[in-house]
Parts: C-alpha cells; structure tokens; sequence
C-alpha cells in the first residue's frame, strides 16, 4: 500500500470537522473510530449513500475516495493525523464514552465548521452529514453490517486493496 495516497490534507479535515459537528450536541459525541470510518465512507461516497437508502443519487462525483479495505471495512490511515490535527487546534475533543471514545466540536470547532459548510463547493457534503445523522445514526456494529450487507465491492476486496 502507497501510504503516500492516504496523507492527511485540509479538505479530509475540513470533511471530519462537518461530520463530527453533524453529530455533535451539548449531550451527545459521535461514537468512536469505526462508526466515524463508516459515517466518513457514505459522506465520500454519495453513490453508496443512496443504495444503502435506496434511493437514486445523481452521478455525483465521488470525493476523496481513497480509503482502504481494512479489518472492519473501508478505513482510511490519515484518520489518526486528520483526528489528532483537529483536536490539537480545539477543534474537536475527545470524550470518554461508557465504551470508548467519542468525538464532539468544541464551540470554536462547530463555528470553523458552519463556516466551511456555508462555502458553496462544501454545502453537499454539509448536506450528506445531515442525512448521515438523520437517517444512520446507528452504531459502528451497525455501520459495519450494513457495509458488509449492501456492498459486496468492498467486502470481498482484500485487506490493504484500495476502494
């Protein structure tokens, strides 16, 4: 695997940021790594978003499709650089769960992330990570299923294979 494929950038921040904050409440954290994974993979992918909803998407270009197939399904390696970025800059905190860890924006975070999502190339994903909360706000497990269900593209790929 070209790790060089998968580097941390601005926009992947950008995209974390929007999704986090989607998820984000006084009382509430989107609810670990795997659940953030498979969120992260239906925000870059509005193609998949619609099947799983069944409903047709318009043929959107994918963005920043570059995840792998991993042990739990699609993942991508800069999530740990993306994650520690935003929380370095107290964008995002970390927020032990009663299993795990959460991720929810700081109120600078939720500011940084409505002003990205009032940009008018970031109002789609801002949108998709509205649907995601609406509509999959399930848990990880959950996610996971539904990936290994619906999408036998990625299930079958071998561990390491770029999706």
């Amino acid at each position: 695997m070209r790790r060089d494929l998968f580097q941390p950038s601005a926009e992947g921040e950008a995209r974390l940021l929007i999704l986090i904050d989607a998820f984000t409440s006084p009382t509430k954290a989107l609810e670990g790594r795997t659940k953030l994974a498979k969120l992260d993979f239906f925000l870059r992918n509005p193609a998949f978003l619609g099947r799983v909803m069944g409903v047709d998407t318009s043929p959107e270009p994918d963005i920043e499709t570059g995840m792998i197939r991993y042990r739990y399904g699609p993942w991508d390696p800069a999530y740990f650089a993306l994650i520690g970025s935003l929380v370095g800059r107290g964008l995002v905190e970390i927020v032990p769960l009663q299993r795990g860890l959460g991720y929810r924006t700081t109120a600078r975070g939720h500011g940084v992330a409505r002003t990205i999502s009032s940009e008018p190339s970031w109002t789609d994903v801002d949108e998709r990570a509205k649907v995601l909360r609406r509509s999959l706000d399930k848990s990880g497990a959950t996610l996971k299923k539904l990936v290994y269900e619906h999408f036998p593209e990625v299930t079958e790929a071998r561990w390491g294979d770029r999706l």
